[in-house]
């Protein structure tokens, strides 16, 4: 008998599947999407990795063999290279070397990379693109990025600075610039010189080279017979191990592997970090499903308690629901990886129009494929498991009734206990974790645990929002609302809608709230990690150069007056540093102002205001201010050569001081402490801005130093203040991340539109009565709009009351010294670009329930 019930109550869901489609193509949208983002984000590692493989440069394509130095360490010296070169087989063979040298000639600091090359023929790295490549010694050919930042051309002299043999002192070697080259290998990441490798051995004074590069014979024909190629490679590495006993032998092929699989894992590390994302949007997709298969399963109460009433009992039903959702999620699977391959497919040609040139995988990668449609499947039976359950234990009796209202049962009991106890947990661990915030100058503190425990609590709170959202919709809605009420029927009847469904507003809504959680915080998060890395900035970079005393412990006092009269200066400052005692303890003393660090980069203070400092008041760095307990108002004691001066603390600093100073004071203050008036530092900034302006400035700089009794200089930032690669990396970063999760909303929007629709066909009655009793389609229309705009303001309430507490504890976990900083005008745009969405994701459900006729209301509930 079990069998033929099977097949009754499983082909009453088939038949219901087929009836009517829409319920459940609504119900597999969250998980369809859940699968495009998952294989679509598998497609990108494909076409990043095609698109490395296919345009990375390292090792040219021509080179057969690479030999590097064994476990000695010791160079291949240039008679072992004329071995290599007179092995049979072998046609070409060069030397490489990277080292490095400073350059001479002018008061600020400058490096150049140093590489051999042959400059032509197959196993060249470079290409010329402007005069002559070196052929003889005290010749130079440099890369673009080198002639850029350091003004060269062809004819243009350099000086090296090279150790003396006996490593006693610095000897100066001038050479001719020769040419420009590009580099195919590094791309001109940093400025070099290339020059063949004996010119180069001697100009570094080396002993020989770092690597050898060899093209053979049987390079041409390695396709024509895999074994004999592999005979004659294997022949050829025994003979160069024979001529170079102790080096290290690999295929070219080998390296070119192994420098492919290097960066391409290098563009990998962002998109592991996606993936981790990632599990929010498939979360989101399983709370959106559940709340969908719950509205399903309600509406067709009767269907069920029919079933019911003719024997099917609750567990047969159960795996029928369980069945039906599974077919669903597949489906869904299926039809999301399908989309994720062609969007992937039209990716790269479309890419190649825009500008950036990408390549497409040559193949499906089936098995993430298939992983991702079971993986799908797997979801949709956890989302359908709990509603299943509970539609399957529905009474017979239902049978004689109407159509259930969806609603279901509110929250119980056991789910407000369950909810108070994740609160509490979260709470515990948030204070736990408050409690031990690291100190300035902590070096011991974890902060991945420390990281880990706060995103384990954030992981609670959401729990108990989840398990605690259908009693926070009403007292959170009768307060937003009250505006609603006031704009008439459409505006009370939208109010009365989402709080009389409170559990499905609920389910919809923390759906909303993550997404606007995860965003918010990382908004915030990144507002306040820029803030100090501005900050940071200030400190280590205040200006593009600084010139300090070299022999005596002051400069020239006319020399910050002839540097500001070049035009290529600007924002020139000097300043005195002066040794005090502070509680037994060395202190730094400083009248340098502050406001004078570099435009568009200032320091921030944690207590009190950088502008309150005068006469008499002192700006103390964090951790002093830390250490002596001490904020704005206190007052400390400095102790200058035996004399006790009393200070008003004005501010204290978020992190350290600028150039090192723990205490800065008024210039008339540190006069009166008995300080010289001679500067012990000048600052100043190139009045262009780009790679021409710093080196007018350093000409300009180099011009007033005429001697080295004036003073001595350095490149303190080789790249204007907010252009830096860490603030680069920070933005592209918190910018992929946000990408990512804006997938989460996206699936928020959707579990809005799926939920209005499925609503709308559930209360075709009361919007027939409200239409029997006067109220217009374009109200209805309104009212459903605004019903659906609700649920995004339920969100984003919630989402930022979750959300800015712990940005406030990640950023303090992460670095205490950066300020908490609060972008209310982007968290703003998102909560207003949010309601907007969730408003047009009903305006297609609107439109239905604004056509639904009055007859509608006397006619048989189904």
């Amino acid at each position: 008998m079990s069998t033929p019930w099977r097949a009754t109550v499983l082909g009453s869901q088939v038949a219901e599947l087929l009836r009517r489609p829409g319920r459940f193509a609504a119900t597999g949208l969250s998980l369809l999407i859940a699968a495009f983002v998952v294989f679509g984000t598998v497609m990108a590692q494909q076409i990043i990795t095609a698109t490395v493989v296919e345009k990375f440069r390292g090792t040219p394509e021509a080179v057969s063999v690479v030999v590097t130095p064994g476990d000695d360490g010791e160079d291949i010296g240039e008679d072992r290279l004329r071995e290599i070169r007179r092995t049979p087989s072998v046609t070409e063979a060069v030397g490489r070397i990277d080292g490095g040298s400073p350059l001479d000639g002018s008061a600020v600091e400058r490096y150049l990379e140093l590489s051999a090359d042959p400059g032509t023929g197959a196993l060249a790295e470079v290409r010329l693109l402007d005069g002559t490549y070196p052929a003889g010694p005290g010749r130079l050919a440099v890369n673009t990025r080198a002639a850029r930042e350091y003004g060269l051309a062809p004819g243009s002299s350099l000086t090296l600075l090279r150790p003396e043999p006996d490593g006693d002192g610095t000897r100066r070697v001038t050479v001719e610039v020769s040419g420009i080259v590009r580099s195919t290998a590094t791309n001109d990441a940093r400025p070099t010189g290339y020059a063949p490798g004996p010119h180069l051995v001697e100009l570094l004074g080396v002993t020989g080279y770092s690597r050898v590069d060899i093209r053979t014979e049987t390079a041409s024909s390695a396709s024509s017979g895999s074994s004999a190629s592999g005979s004659a490679s294997a022949e050829l590495t025994e003979r160069i191990r024979q001529a170079v006993p102790a080096a290290r032998v690999r295929s070219g092929d080998e390296v070119r592997d192994q420098e492919a699989r290097e960066a391409v894992a290098e563009a990998k590390d962002v998109l592991e970090l996606v993936t981790v994302f990632l599990a929010v949007a498939v979360g989101a997709a399983v709370l959106v499903a559940t709340s969908t298969f719950r509205i399903v399963f309600a509406r067709r109460v009767r269907q069920l308690a029919l079933l019911r009433a003719i024997g099917a009992s609750p567990r047969r039903l159960a795996a029928a629901l369980v069945a039906e959702g599974a077919v669903v999620g597949l489906l869904a699977g299926a039809t999301g990886v399908l989309a994720a391959w062609g969007c992937g497919q039209l990716v790269p040609p479309l890419a190649r129009r825009l500008g950036p040139e990408l390549f497409a995988p040559s193949h499906l990668p089936l098995t993430e494929a298939v992983l991702t449609v079971a993986g799908t499947g797997l979801l949709a039976v956890l989302a359908v498991l709990s509603p299943s359950l509970t539609a399957s234990r529905v009474s017979p009796l239902e049978a004689l009734r109407g159509a259930a209202s969806g609603e279901g049962t509110a929250s119980g009991t056991g789910r407000t206990r369950l909810g108070l106890l994740c609160a509490a947990g979260a709470a515990l661990l948030a204070w736990q974790q408050y409690d031990g915030l690291p100190r300035p100058g902590d070096t011991e503190y974890d902060r991945f645990a420390a990281l880990t425990l706060v995103v384990l609590s954030g992981g609670l709170a959401f729990l108990a929002l989840i398990a605690l959202g259908p009693r926070l919709v009403r007292p959170v809605l009768s307060a937003v609302a009250v505006p609603l009420r006031r704009t008439g029927a459409a505006g009370r009847l939208a109010v009365a809608g989402a709080g009389g469904a409170p559990g499905r507003a609920a389910s919809v809504s923390v759906v909303v709230a993550l997404g606007v959680c995860l965003v918010g915080s990382t908004l915030t998060c990144l507002a306040s990690l820029s803030a100090y890395e501005r900050y940071r900035q200030a400190v280590e970079s205040p200006a593009d150069f600084s010139l300090y005393a070299r022999d005596s412990e002051s400069l020239d006092r006319s020399l910050a007056a002839d540097l500001d009269s070049h035009p290529e200066l600007t924002d020139v400052t000097a300043f005195r540093t002066a040794e005090a005692v502070e509680s037994t303890r060395g202190a730094t003393v400083s009248d340098l102002d502050l406001d004078t660090v570099r435009s568009g980069v200032s320091l921030t203070a944690r207590t009190g205001s950088l502008g309150d400092l005068e006469r008499a008041h002192v700006v103390v760095d964090a951790d002093h201010a830390h250490r002596l307990g001490v904020r704005a108002g206190d007052r400390v004691t400095l102790e200058f050569e035996g004399r006790p001066v009393h200070l008003t603390v004005a501010a204290t600093l978020s992190g350290a001081g600028p150039y090192g100073g723990e205490f800065f004071v008024t210039a008339a203050d540190l006069t009166r402490m008995g300080a010289d008036a001679a500067p012990t530092m000048v600052t100043a900034n190139a009045s262009e801005d780009g790679a021409q302006g710093r080196i007018h400035a350093q000409r300009a700089i180099t011009d007033t130093l005429t001697g080295p009794e004036r003073g001595d200089g350095r490149v303190m930032a080789e790249e204007p203040a907010g252009q830096a690669g860490g603030s680069d990396d920070l933005r592209t970063m918190a910018t992929t991340v946000i990408m990512v999760l804006g997938l989460t909303v996206l699936v928020a929007v959707a579990g809005v539109a799926t939920t209005a629709s499925l609503t709308v066909v559930e209360r075709r009655r009361e919007f027939g009565l409200l239409r029997a009793l006067g109220l217009s389609g374009a109200a209805v229309h309104r009212m459903v709009t605004v019903e659906c705009a609700l649920y995004g303001v339920l969100g984003g309430i919630l989402g930022l009351a979750l959300g800015l507490p712990y940005s406030w504890l990640v950023v303090r976990v992460a670095e205490t010294s950066a300020p908490f900083s609060v972008p209310a005008g982007e968290l703003a745009a998102v909560f207003t670009a949010l309601v907007l969405v969730t408003a047009a994701a009903g305006m297609v459900p609107a439109l239905r329930a604004s056509r639904t006729s009055p007859t509608v209301a006397v006619a048989r509930s189904e």
